[in-house]
């Protein structure tokens, strides 16, 4: 009873895994990472990032696209680098990327064409930790949803043949409509989208290495400890409610659940067939020209209204 994206995983070769919205995303592709690898795929690495890759020291190998390596100076934030210094300690040694995020859509799929290029990949999956990256951008509230919407309709027009989303964390972001979210999936299960779902859980050799890397995260930055990432292990450790795994949530009321554990799998397509403003921003060179053209469509055009969650 494999679900289609993992059995569509079969048949690939060279796979790219990406953080679609930057920082701590492309952590929650290492699960995905290692069962690929337990396959003897290829897998490289690359994330939208919210370091200072400039002072990373890191080779700039293409406009905007940066080559995280051992040698890579340490700083205070900079996810990549720890994640690969994990990856080293589990003799797994990956290219691994990070892009600007200053970029707009064109410089972004020129950076994507790159990494394609040199790695002869075949196959493509962007991770979101959040499932913001499912707003089509008429929702009442759509959480950070301009970095997650540069990489899709950047990565929309790479020319491979599987390109897929996997979001993960159902409920941990406060600031998007996830009554809209819910429908959004539907939507995507009537098209033909929709490529499965599977739990995520510590009895699982990816779900453990998934706990041990943010546990080794919280302990190499720990004045930026991931919320996301620690409330998808904490729905893994089986807490519920209330709980606050990180400081960073103390001032606010969390909904720890199951639902956090879960991976959900899309087709790229199918994502970029109902992105409302996607016309409106393929063309852009900057993230800033996006947080505009995004602001000035979702100003103009009507929202969906919002609705809670009708279970009692």
């Amino acid at each position: 009873m494999q679900i289609p994206f993992i059995q569509e995983l079969t048949i690939s070769n060279s796979i790219l895994i990406a953080g679609a919205g930057g920082g701590f995303d492309i952590v929650h592709g290492l699960p995905l990472y290692l069962y690929l690898r337990s396959l003897d795929k290829k897998v490289v690495l690359a994330n939208l990032s919210f370091t200072e890759l400039q002072q990373s020291e890191c080779t700039e190998v293409f406009a905007g696209t940066y080559q995280i390596t051992g040698q890579s100076k340490s700083l205070a934030y900079f996810p990549e680098k720890n994640i690969l210094n994990w990856l080293y300690c589990r003799n797994e040694s990956p290219s691994m990327y990070a892009f600007s995020n200053e970029m707009g859509v064109v410089p972004l799929w020129e950076a994507y064409s790159y990494i394609v290029d040199s790695h002869a990949i075949d196959t493509l999956i962007l991770i979101d930790g959040g499932t913001d990256s499912l707003m089509f951008g008429d929702e009442t509230k759509v959480g950070t949803i301009v970095e997650d919407s540069c990489s899709i309709v950047a990565t929309s027009e790479l020319s491979i043949d599987r390109k897929y989303l996997a979001a993960i964390g159902f409920g941990v972001e406060h600031n998007i409509d996830h009554h809209s979210c819910l429908e959004n999936i539907a939507t995507l299960i009537k098209t033909g989208n929709y490529m499965g779902a599977l739990s995520l859980t510590d009895s699982m050799p990816e779900g453990k290495a998934y706990i041990d890397l943010v546990e080794y995260l919280n302990a190499t930055m720990t004045e930026h400890e991931s919320i996301v990432s620690n409330s998808v292990a904490s729905a893994m450790h089986g807490e519920f409610g209330d709980f606050h795994p990180t400081k960073r949530t103390q001032n606010s009321v969390q909904f720890i659940s199951p639902l956090m554990s879960i991976f959900w799998f899309f087709r790229i397509e199918g994502i970029i067939a109902q992105l409302r403003f996607a016309s409106e921003i393929k063309d852009t060179t900057t993230m800033y020209e996006i947080t505009k053209k995004i602001q000035k469509f979702r100003y103009l055009n009507k929202h969906r209204s919002y609705k809670n969650i009708p279970l009692k």
